[in-house]
């Protein structure tokens, strides 16, 4: 592992950037690197620089960069069209096909992001129940619509129910349809649901709340909670589904949902999310079943796309394989040991947190972390020292997620260990005396 070097003609894309894009990038990773290409488990900026790609594309490339299968499957397709806004082949087959595995599918609904598929499943709740309200948890991460940017990164914690907005351009009234409280807090989550439970459409929750994992009975009382009320349950598993297990989130901690919304992984690297639910509920997409007051119009250009359908569909295909998920797991097992053994050495407080296909470390010196205000007190500053130093040593991640991937090898987990130890040993020395 080499400390990253900038060529002129990255420097210069930089530069242009800067002029033409605010802040200088599409809004996510820092914008002084510009990726060039990835193949299995590795990118490679475009002045040369070669990493171990715990990023991928956040969260799609489950499977590898252009892993030769999905390659293969979405040129065939290319060569017929790349896009009908009429029902094509794959993505009928890849609705199938997520109806065998969630189990709480029994038919779906494609979009093109996550966003849209978490704000269309909080509609199709308050359509089905016919109340308004829904019910978030404080630092769950639903996309960026007005609803689900209420409570999700807030600089301090509150203590009520009451949303907060992240964004600017937010009416306050959108604020008074959307319920907080802590992950975690079954308590704090049976009090609202008791007290709104007449206003209350649909509860969403990532089942795996960014890297935090579900307390036992958690999602168990959640479930139990909103069947007794017949308020829809949402898992938003944009991110889980099929990355814990085949069947996401809800096959991997066993608690089935009434609504779940997908992304990432199913569209193999290409646009493409669905909402997954009952029949019943997912009847209010049809005209024909519920009439006109309960009918949901839901359009989208791209929705279903058979080059994304197909790239899915692929990727899936290698996922059922025999071993798959054993060796993700196993993999991810390695890396969570040597991020965990790095920072130990180097004497950094902080907790390695998540489950083995999705973790990171938060730098703390609590000693366990089960909500969002868990979070609040970790170090920023060793964070950013950290995750600047990995980068520059060869390893590609955000600053709060390592995603593995089928694709990552032994070599992989050892020029990342080796990279951990590096970056591990340059922050610790960086701490202002």
């Amino acid at each position: 592992m080499t400390t990253r070097k900038m060529g002129d003609s990255e420097q210069a894309l930089v530069e242009i950037a800067r002029r033409v894009l605010p802040a200088g990038g599409f809004g996510n990773m820092p914008q002084e690197t510009i990726i060039r290409e990835g193949r299995g488990g590795r990118v490679w900026d475009v002045s040369g620089n070669e990493y171990v790609d715990y990023l991928l594309g956040s969260g799609p490339m489950l499977v590898g960069h252009a892993h030769p299968e999905v390659n293969a499957a979405v040129i065939e397709q290319v060569g017929r069209g790349s896009t009908f806004f009429a029902n094509n082949e794959y993505g009928i087959l890849l609705a199938a096909e997520i109806c065998e595995a969630m189990p709480c599918a029994e038919q779906v609904r494609f979009a093109s992001s996550g966003t849209e598929a978490d704000a269309y499943a909080m509609r199709l709740a308050r359509a089905w129940t016919g109340k308004s309200k829904i019910l978030k948890f404080e630092g769950g991460y639903h996309g960026m619509s007005d609803y689900a940017l209420q409570s999700l990164w807030p600089s301090r914690a509150g203590n009520s129910e009451a949303a907060v907005a992240d964004s600017a351009g937010i009416p306050a009234s959108v604020g008074g349809e959307m319920l907080v409280c802590p992950y975690n807090d079954l308590e704090a989550a049976k009090q609202l649901i008791h007290k709104y439970k007449d206003e209350l459409a649909g509860v969403i929750v990532e089942p795996m709340q960014r890297l935090i994992p579900p307390a036992k009975g958690f999602l168990e009382g959640l479930r139990a909670l909103t069947s007794e009320y017949k308020i829809a349950l949402i898992f938003d598993e944009v991110v889980t589904g099929f990355r814990l297990a085949y069947g996401g989130g809800q096959e991997y901690y066993g608690v089935t949902p009434d609504i779940c919304t997908l992304g990432k992984v199913i569209g193999g690297g290409y646009p493409l999310s669905a909402i997954a639910g009952k029949a019943e509920i997912m009847a209010h997409f049809d005209m024909a079943k519920v009439g006109t007051a309960g009918f949901m119009p839901q359009v989208g250009t791209l929705s279903g796309n058979p080059i994304a359908a197909i790239a899915g569909l692929a990727s899936l295909k290698i996922l059922k394989r025999p071993g798959a998920y054993e060796k993700i797991h196993a993999t991810g097992r390695a890396v969570w040991a040597a991020l965990d053994k790095a920072l130990k050495e180097a004497g950094i407080p902080a907790i390695v947190l998540g489950e083995p296909v999705m973790f990171d470390a938060i730098f703390t010196t609590r000693g366990s972390i089960t909500d969002y205000r868990g979070t609040l007190d970790q170090d920023k500053a060793m964070s950013k020292r950290f995750n600047d130093a990995a980068r520059a040593n060869g390893v590609f991640k955000s600053d709060g997620k390592i995603y593995i991937s089928l694709a990552h090898d032994e070599k992989d987990v050892a020029d990342t260990a080796a990279a951990f130890t590096l970056a591990a040993k340059v922050a610790a020395e960086a701490v202002p005396a």
